[in-house]
């Protein structure tokens, strides 16, 4: 890992992740039916009724709402990279030392702040480094949200790998430096809890 070359006793101050909640009510209940439709596939639980065409149907529908998932998550996330490109490339320190994309990446999935690693555990969200990078492999490929119509159920089956993949190209396509943790900072909120930050910030005004 090359660490970027900057001045060790200067901090910067990123902008903050913003999530946003997506409206999908059926979400939860199509999760839950995917999960238990490839246990039933897979011998663990009794099929009951359901023909083998509607197990593949129902599992299917639950992989594509986790890709649908994916695909709003990296679309923050995409923001937010493009917000501390756009600080960088305003920073004299940072473009002289080959901070790019890739840099604030790395960043957030490897190095996040201690607040930000211990907001996301009370979120339950305990394997982040994966689901951020999906979400970006994911949003690497797709402008709007797909449908499930235009992606092939054998995409749909393993899109994790695929999106894996599709991760790594996006972050070794073009050379970054890594940045020293100890000297970059940024929060972590839902799109609600800032909305209530600001709302106070102004009131002190």
């Amino acid at each position: 890992m090359q660490f970027a070359s900057l001045p060790a006793g200067r901090k910067w101050d990123l902008p903050p992740v913003i999530l946003h909640p997506f409206a999908d009510p059926t979400g939860p209940e199509r999760l839950v039916e995917s999960s238990r439709a490839q246990l039933m596939m897979q011998g663990l639980l009794p099929s009951g009724e359901l023909s083998a065409e509607e197990l593949q149907r129902r599992f299917l529908s639950g992989r594509f709402c986790e890709i649908r998932m994916l695909y709003f998550v990296g679309k923050d996330l995409e923001r937010w990279i493009e917000q501390c490109v756009e600080l960088g490339d305003r920073d004299e320190e940072l473009r002289n030392a080959g901070v790019a994309a890739g840099s604030f990446i790395e960043l957030l999935i490897n190095n996040p702040t201690q607040e930000v690693r211990e907001k996301l555990t009370r979120w339950g969200v305990a394997d982040y480094k994966s689901i951020f990078s999906r979400a970006l492999g994911v949003k690497a490929v797709f402008d709007e949200a797909p449908t499930q119509e235009q992606l092939t159920p054998h995409f749909i089956r393993y899109y994790y790998r695929f999106s894996d993949h599709l991760f790594a190209c996006r972050q070794h396509n073009e050379p970054f430096s890594s940045l020293p943790p100890e000297q970059f900072h940024f929060d972590l909120y839902a799109s609600g809890e800032y909305s209530r930050i600001l709302e106070r910030e102004w009131e002190e005004i």
